[in-house]
């Protein structure tokens, strides 16, 4: 098993659940590759991936939904594979063609189902208008966009020294 699970230990173990739902996709080295991509602040594309496949395959254990399909779909999210702070794509800015180009680096490397196909493709809604198809397609939506939130820098940023400034 990779190492870099040890960076999404929420607790004293994983969910052994998890792990086999996700071990095929951990050892194939493009996945691994993601580690050298950074996604949002100083968390890598790997990082947040992980993040957001965990908590996306918790949470939909509780609300009893297919939580194999959403913790492999959300792990490969944001299968790109590029420095997009860097990197400039034909297709367009990323915010609007980093999930095609995710799952179509997917489907090339691995069996998906349709839910985790909706899953990759449909992560980006509302920016990409077309609507998620499955509950678990929004909660990976909605997962991704409050992790992302938590790694922006900005987040960090110590509210106390903030100076509002009144006009009345």
């Amino acid at each position: 098993m990779s190492h870099h699970l040890l960076r999404l230990k929420f607790g004293e173990q994983y969910d052994p659940e998890y792990l086999d739902c996700v071990e095929d996709l951990l050892s194939d080295e493009m996945v691994l590759s993601m580690q050298n991509f950074i996604q949002h602040g100083d968390v890598s594309c790997l990082d947040h991936c992980l993040k957001v496949s965990y908590i996306s395959f918790k949470l939909s254990k509780r609300l009893k939904l297919d939580r194999r399909s959403a913790a492999r779909g959300a792990l490969l999210h944001d299968f790109f594979l590029y420095d997009w702070h860097h990197t400039k794509t034909e297709e367009g800015l990323l915010g609007f063609v980093h999930s095609r180009i995710a799952h179509r680096n997917a489907i090339e490397r691995f069996e998906l189902n349709g839910l985790e196909q909706d899953i990759i493709i449909k992560h980006m809604w509302p920016l990409n208008v077309t609507l998620p198809k499955f509950k678990e397609s929004y909660l990976v939506c909605f997962i991704d966009k409050y992790c992302a939130t938590l790694e922006l820098e900005f987040i960090h940023v110590n509210i106390k020294k903030w100076k509002v400034s009144q006009t009345i």
